[in-house]
């Protein structure tokens, strides 16, 4: 309860900033432009694929750089963990304040944490790595808790009648879709069956494959995605193999909305990135200028939420904006 008193308070505080609609942020590692300076800079190191969920963290970043006055380094590696690793690497040699990094391949990027850490420089991870956040020498972690997200849409899955689900890996080497796909298992109680598919770098391909993958088994009466441009691909792949299979997912973009609208995606389970990527520079800005802490060794949970057809009305427009 503690943790999500915490993330409460924080969000009804950050939840009335708004958003300044300035995009400043370069590709390749530049800084937000600010008026007024605090000094500090914070790399933001990602598995970001520059796609409409990692989007809306860069702007949720953006918007809290500005807002704590300090400068921000936007620093995407587009799921290749040797390219993280070099990116970590190179925010160190720049004597960064502080580092925000998504850790979807602990192994990959640790030794380059260790130099971090090593250098006095605080982290915080955020999105994915909960389970590897206080080993790895963070501060906290922002983000959901990936099982128990899988396992609130495995039950949802369930509650609707399917009895065999398709589950989409998009990532190779991502633990938290992993852990997503096995919490669906647990809460769904049924079949439940892992297809890794091409990804959100090539969605034509990746369409074709879940398409495939229906035809050859008409068993299948649910799928579900773990990333908001698959579930897009999904839809149309679902009705390409006439198939009747019901589709959720994981994460939310203006289309998808439309979608849970138009009654072809039934849900979506709402990890609020926007938070993912304006908590951490938020967090990193106290902890060097107040020595504050948060999450009493615990992570701050953004999610999950769900989005379906009883509130998808209200999150449409925000959406659409760019802030969920």
């Amino acid at each position: 309860m503690k943790r999500l008193t915490i993330f409460l308070a924080l969000a009804l505080t950050f939840a009335a900033c708004g958003n300044s609609g300035d995009d400043s942020t370069k590709e390749g590692g530049d800084a937000v432009e600010l008026t007024q300076g605090s000094g500090l800079t914070i790399a933001m190191v990602t598995h970001s694929d520059e796609g409409s969920f990692w989007s809306v963290v860069k702007k949720g970043a953006e918007q809290a750089a500005k807002d704590q006055g300090v400068e921000l380094v936007w620093s995407p590696s587009n799921n290749d963990p040797e390219k993280e690793a070099q990116l970590i690497d190179a925010a160190v040699s720049q004597k960064v304040d502080g580092i925000a990094v998504s850790v979807p391949n602990a192994d990959a990027i640790k030794g380059s944490l260790t130099k971090a850490k090593d250098a006095g420089i605080p982290i915080i991870t955020l999105n994915s790595g909960a389970d590897q956040s206080q080993a790895l020498g963070a501060i906290t972690h922002v983000g959901q808790d990936e099982a128990i997200a899988g396992q609130a849409a495995g039950q949802r899955l369930k509650e609707a009648g399917a009895k065999k689900v398709l589950c989409i890996i998009h990532e190779q080497g991502n633990v938290g879709l992993n852990q997503r796909c096995d919490g669906v298992k647990q809460g769904f109680g049924g079949a439940v069956e892992n297809l890794q598919v091409k990804g959100t770098a090539d969605v034509a391909t990746t369409q074709t494959e879940i398409k495939s993958k229906l035809q050859a088994d008409k068993s299948f009466d649910a799928v579900m995605a773990l990333n908001p441009d698959i579930a897009n691909a999904a839809s149309t792949a679902v009705k390409g193999a006439s198939s009747q299979a019901k589709l959720a997912t994981f994460d939310l973009n203006p289309d998808v909305t439309k979608r849970i609208k138009d009654g072809s995606i039934q849900f979506a389970v709402d990890q609020q990135q926007y938070l993912q990527g304006y908590l951490p520079i938020v967090f990193l800005k106290l902890f060097k200028a107040n020595a504050n802490t948060v999450g009493g060794g615990q992570p701050v949970l953004t999610g999950p939420g769900f989005v379906d057809q009883s509130n998808v009305d209200t999150v449409e427009k925000l959406a659409g904006e760019g802030t969920r």
